[in-house]
């Protein structure tokens, strides 16, 4: 019977170990990231709150704002959002047609989101750059996000290999030593993990909030920049603590 309990105890110890060790990440992603003039004009664009390289959805909220930034000029998207469901958990879709040259900034405002492994709040703001028809022009520009990563690699036109490099923004100043995490999209959950360590890889931004990372493989790369809110949210009586992070998705390509 000791045994029994003692087993009971590790596995329970484990499985909650390996709950809180999960990295959360907003997502927003285009059918693709380059469009060029003999591609169809039309994009589709999905949204999720997730673990990506677990492949695990977690039920997300309609965004408070969803949006597009090309140059100065913002355009609200968020009627244009569509509840689907992926795995039983609610996500979101929407088609955009591309009309003019440049880079197209998608950017949203989460409603935050009720962790209570964690007992906090999660708020990500996530972006995600588009080039369109060979103007590569605003792609580091700011939107504005109350956290942001501002690239300072063109995020777009990637090789496997190259080093993608951005600065971490909270309220428009840098944020020096800001935790960052990075998962890849492990789309059909091809890539096994040899240990836990390998799923989320984490990099420390310098004293100017500057952040690199080689992207080692083929596919979508989500990077977030994570820190503890100014503010707290009260739930059943209590007040949590907000975590916020500002997120970019980037895909590298094989140089084939």
């Amino acid at each position: 019977m000791k045994k029994f309990k003692s087993l009971l105890i590790s596995i329970i110890a484990v499985l909650f170990l390996t709950g809180t060790a999960l990295a959360h990440f907003g997502v927003i992603m285009p059918s693709d990231d380059i469009i060029g003039e003999k591609d169809s004009k039309k994009i589709t664009l999905k949204v999720y709150f997730m673990h990506p390289f677990e492949q695990e959805w977690l039920n997300m909220e309609k965004p408070k704002a969803f949006g597009v930034m090309l140059g100065d000029e913002k355009t609200d998207l968020l009627s244009t959002l569509v509840n689907k469901k992926v795995k039983g958990k609610n996500a979101w879709e929407t088609t955009f047609t591309i009309k003019r040259p440049g880079d197209y900034i998608f950017y949203l405002e989460p409603v935050p989101y009720w962790e209570p492994a964690e007992e906090k709040f999660i708020a990500h703001y996530p972006k995600v750059v588009v080039q369109a028809l060979g103007k590569e022009e605003g792609w580091d520009k700011e939107v504005g996000l109350p956290i942001e990563i501002v690239p300072l690699t063109r995020p777009y036109g990637l090789w496997v290999g190259n080093v993608f490099q951005g600065i971490v923004k909270v309220n428009g100043k840098p944020l020096p030593f800001a935790d960052v995490e990075v998962e890849y999209f492990n789309e059909g959950g091809k890539v096994k993990a040899p240990k836990e360590p390998y799923i989320t890889q984490v990099i420390k931004a310098d004293a100017n909030g500057v952040f690199t990372y080689a992207i080692p493989k083929a596919g979508w790369w989500g990077f977030a920049a994570l820190t503890d809110a100014p503010y707290k949210i009260k739930k059943d009586g209590k007040e949590y603590p907000v975590e916020i992070g500002g997120i970019i998705w980037v895909k590298a390509r094989e140089m084939k």
